[in-house]
């Protein structure tokens, strides 16, 4: 097996242990599960899907760095991180940061999975109209993620306060949705022209 095909392999081993781990006595099973939602979801997926549609390197490694950030996020809460708690009161900020990494990779790694699959299923190609598009798919991303997350808090009232992590921010949900789209700009501008990404129209 070469070394491109075992690596998939190791990075969803890697996430299953971190998952593992995660789930050791976090603050609330309930928003663990919530919180690693998208990562149960996303790997049966992409374990189905492998053979008739791998995706780059560069993107399953994005995946997994989601993930652990979901993980990490899902274990303390976003509002508890200790790295988070450290940079706050390093610089003097008025909450924890964390919640604002989460979502700026919200950003970085739908971009990159959604470019891929435009480029290798459309007939896009690098340019303005794909930088375009695939900022518009992230936002769409991030409104859905914020549309499941005010849904919970219907449903859940102010259990699901650690969920939203919102941390008294009225402009929470504005602030999310605006670093998902700073995530996918900043993901195609560093990103695209790695030689881990997907090659412009190669179509699988």
């Amino acid at each position: 097996m070469t070394q491109a095909r075992r690596e998939p392999a190791i990075l969803l081993a890697a996430g299953a242990v971190a998952l593992a781990v995660s789930a050791i006595r976090p603050a609330s099973y309930g928003t663990w599960l919530l919180e690693v939602l998208p990562a149960l979801i996303a790997a049966p997926v992409l374990v189905l899907t492998y053979r008739r549609f791998p995706l780059s390197p560069l993107a399953y490694r994005l995946i997994l760095a989601q993930a652990l950030i979901l993980m990490i996020g899902g274990h303390w809460t976003y509002a508890e991180v200790p790295a988070g708690n450290w940079v706050r009161d390093l610089f003097g900020l008025d909450r924890n940061p964390y919640d604002r990494l989460g979502h700026l990779f919200q950003g970085i790694t739908p971009a990159i999975v959604a470019r891929e699959i435009l480029l290798r299923r459309t007939p896009l190609r690098p340019g303005r109209w794909l930088f375009a598009l695939v900022v518009c798919v992230v936002l769409a991303i991030s409104a859905c993620w914020e549309f499941f997350e005010w849904w919970s808090a219907l449903i859940g009232g102010s259990a699901a306060d650690d969920f939203l992590g919102t941390q008294g921010d009225v402009w929470d949900t504005q602030w999310d949705m605006f670093l998902a789209m700073v995530g996918a700009i900043l993901s195609q501008l560093v990103f695209a022209r790695s030689k881990h990404a997907a090659p412009p129209g190669e179509r699988r």
